[in-house]
C-alpha cells in the first residue's frame, strides 16, 4: 500500500519524553524564579542580615582590650549609629581614662541571638542576643557570666548599626490578682 505510513514506536517516544523533558525544565524555571523574586525570600535574607549584624554588634561593644583601647573605641563607634553612637564619641575620653587605669580586658561570645522586631520599610530592627562576657582585671581570676543583651538597629548606608543597647529583662513577676466583683 503506497501512502501508508508507519510510526516507528522508539521515534514517539523519543518525541514523548522530549515534551515531557522541556515541560519538566519550564516549570522548574518558572518556579526558581518565582522563589528568587519572592519578597518572602528577600524578608528572609534581610532578617539574616539584621541578626548577624546584631549579634556582631553587641558582641563589639562587650569586647575591648585594654592594650588595643583606641581600636576597640574604635570598632565600637563603628557598630553603632544614633544617639549611641553621639554617647560614645561624648564620652569617650572619660571611659578611656577609666579603662586604662583598670587595666581590664573584657571579651564576649555570642551564646545565641534572634531577630525579636524587623520593619524593612523603616529600616529598624530589634534582637536579643544572650553572651558569655568575660572580664580579666590584673592579679585576679577571669570572671565569666551570662548576659542577655536587647539591642535596636537602624539600616544605614553601612548595613545595619546598633542605634540602642540594653540589658533584657531577666524574668517577669505575675500580676498581683484583683479580687473580683462576684466574691
Amino acid at each position: 500500500m503506497a501512502g501508508t505510513k508507519t510510526w516507528n514506536p522508539l521515534l514517539l517516544a523519543a518525541v514523548a519524553l522530549a515534551v515531557l523533558a522541556a515541560g519538566a525544565a519550564g516549570w522548574g524555571g518558572w518556579s526558581w524564579y518565582g522563589a528568587a523574586h519572592d519578597d518572602s525570600a528577600a524578608y528572609a535574607q534581610t532578617r539574616d542580615q539584621v541578626l548577624a549584624a546584631g549579634e556582631q554588634g553587641v558582641q563589639n561593644m562587650n569586647t575591648l582590650d585594654h592594650k588595643n583601647l583606641t581600636q576597640g573605641l574604635d570598632t565600637w563607634q563603628n557598630s553603632t549609629t544614633g544617639d549611641l553612637r553621639t554617647q560614645l564619641v561624648q564620652g569617650r575620653s572619660e571611659f578611656e581614662e577609666q579603662v586604662r587605669q583598670a587595666q581590664t580586658v573584657t571579651t564576649a561570645k555570642v551564646l545565641s541571638g534572634s531577630v525579636t522586631e524587623l520593619d524593612v520599610r523603616a529600616g529598624k530592627a530589634s534582637v536579643m542576643v544572650a553572651l558569655r562576657i568575660t572580664v580579666t582585671a590584673p592579679k585576679s581570676q577571669p570572671s565569666a557570666k551570662e548576659s542577655r543583651l536587647l539591642g535596636e538597629l537602624t539600616r544605614t548606608s553601612d548595613g545595619w548599626k546598633l542605634s540602642a543597647l540594653g540589658q533584657a529583662p531577666v524574668g517577669e513577676t505575675a500580676p498581683t490578682p484583683q479580687p473580683s466583683a462576684a466574691g
